[in-house]
């Protein structure tokens, strides 16, 4: 199935409307709401738009980041996530960052920025409400 090729009107009608305006339309939860900013189960976070079955972080590369929102040090597959410079908003005078997409659905799920911790020096700062959990037992 081709996520990308959904209309618009598919994932209105299929999302929660906080998800739908998360990662349809590129929206940010408040800072310390979401439900996997203070979570520390073991498993597997995946793309909440396109289903269960396609792995983007695993809770061994999560870390505290004190921002309000669940932050990883890098993908499990680099080719599950797209990187795309945002400059959307007053970015054009503050500076780009970079936006993060779900390579299979082109669903907006955070940003990624250069001050995370080692090995990568990378924070990819998501929106709870973009991610599904899976623990680990059920992890494939």
């Amino acid at each position: 199935m081709d996520f990308k090729k959904k209309p618009d009107s598919y994932w209105k009608k299929s999302l929660l409307k906080d998800i739908y305006k998360i990662c349809r339309k590129k929206g940010t939860e408040k800072p310390f709401s979401g439900k996997y900013n203070k979570f520390y189960e073991k498993g597997t976070y995946t793309c909440a738009c396109c289903g269960g079955d396609y792995p983007l972080f695993s809770s061994k590369v999560k870390f505290d980041s004190q921002t309000g929102w669940p932050s990883f040090w890098e993908p499990i597959n680099p080719n599950h996530v797209e990187l795309v410079k945002d400059t959307s908003y007053f970015r054009q005078f503050f500076g780009a960052r970079t936006e993060v997409l779900c390579s299979r659905c082109g669903s907006h799920l955070g940003h990624v920025f250069d001050d995370g911790p080692l090995p990568t020096r990378k924070r990819y700062c998501m929106n709870s409400l973009a991610l599904s959990f899976m623990p680990e037992e059920l992890t494939p």
